[in-house]
């Protein structure tokens, strides 16, 4: 029988085929192109959003287009999930052989069923106004995009921060509004990375992989933050190298009050499918390392 496939798993790879819902989509981006500028881009669905909003850390990666004359181009869905969903783009210059892959990662606000379980992540983080932390409270409808945005911004300047300290997180590109244009992890032709979790690694591999997880966790500890929701599903592997992605919820271990439980879980959760694939328990050895993470994070008065 077929497994049935759950929220956070990757979707079929659909390069260059989309879903009703998403020609529907491109349909609105392109009446506002004609709309707003009188002239669609060639070969496109819109021109380069560059200018439009944050740009990730100096120096931007040789490979990354920021020309503002270039065209972006939509080549289908990577992932749908609770809270965004992930579309693979190209952006090229026209007339070049000039291009490059990022995935964009587009927040739901408004029209979003729930941001599950975001009470406890957003503890720590000030709200500029008291209109803005009111209407998050009650969940309004400006509450709800003022939370899709927090969430944008929060997973944006966390990849910048990581990325600049050197942890294995993709680059963030840019982002204006809900939408993040980050580092596609995968191969030149489209095909995305596979998680973790979708992966039987013989033991080298295994305890490589995990080598390199407690590497990027005792970074982030050490620099204050803990991934807030770590799994085998937030986890990339591209050519035996680990990226840690889906960081919305990242957590200041110091600020909020339960740093500590979120430290701690994350390690539980990703301990727990190493030894399942059987990890030995001297490689593991939860105390040590819980241990060693608190240490890093400054967490042990």
């Amino acid at each position: 029988m077929r497994r049935r496939r759950s929220d956070d798993e990757i979707g079929p790879q659909r390069r260059g085929r989309l879903t009703a819902e998403e020609r529907d989509l491109l349909a609105l981006r392109r009446e506002d192109a004609v709309t707003e500028d009188g002239i669609l881009p060639p070969d496109g669905d819109r021109w380069s959003t560059w200018d439009d909003g944050d740009q990730g850390p100096r120096p931007h990666p040789q490979w990354l287009i920021t020309e503002l004359a270039a065209v972006d181009r939509e080549l289908g869905v990577l992932k749908t999930g609770k809270e965004a969903d992930v579309h693979l783009l190209e952006r090229f210059m026209p007339g070049t052989p000039r291009s490059c892959l990022l995935a964009a990662k587009r927040y739901r606000s408004n029209d979003h069923r729930l941001f599950h379980r975001d009470t406890g992540y957003l503890e720590g983080r000030r709200m500029r106004r008291s209109r803005e932390g009111r209407a998050i409270a009650l969940r309004s409808d400006f509450g709800r995009n003022l939370i899709a945005e927090q969430w944008a911004a929060a997973e944006f300047a966390a990849l910048g921060r990581l990325w600049e300290l050197g942890a294995p997180v993709p680059y963030p590109a840019q982002r204006v509004g809900t939408e993040l244009l980050l580092e596609f992890i995968g191969s030149a032709e489209g095909g995305a990375a596979p998680r973790l979790a979708q992966l039987r690694p013989d033991p080298d591999q295994l305890r490589d992989l995990w080598d390199q997880l407690l590497a990027a966790m005792l970074l982030l500890a050490r620099n204050g933050y803990a991934h807030g929701d770590l799994s085998a599903y937030n986890l990339l592997v591209h050519e035996d190298r680990l990226v840690l992605i889906d960081l919305p919820q990242v957590v200041d271990v110091v600020a909020n009050p339960r740093g500590m439980e979120f430290l701690e879980r994350d390690f539980q959760n990703v301990s727990a499918w190493f030894a399942a694939r059987g990890l030995g328990v001297a490689e593991l050895d939860p105390e040590t390392w819980v241990r060693a993470l608190r240490a890093e994070a400054g967490l042990d008065a």
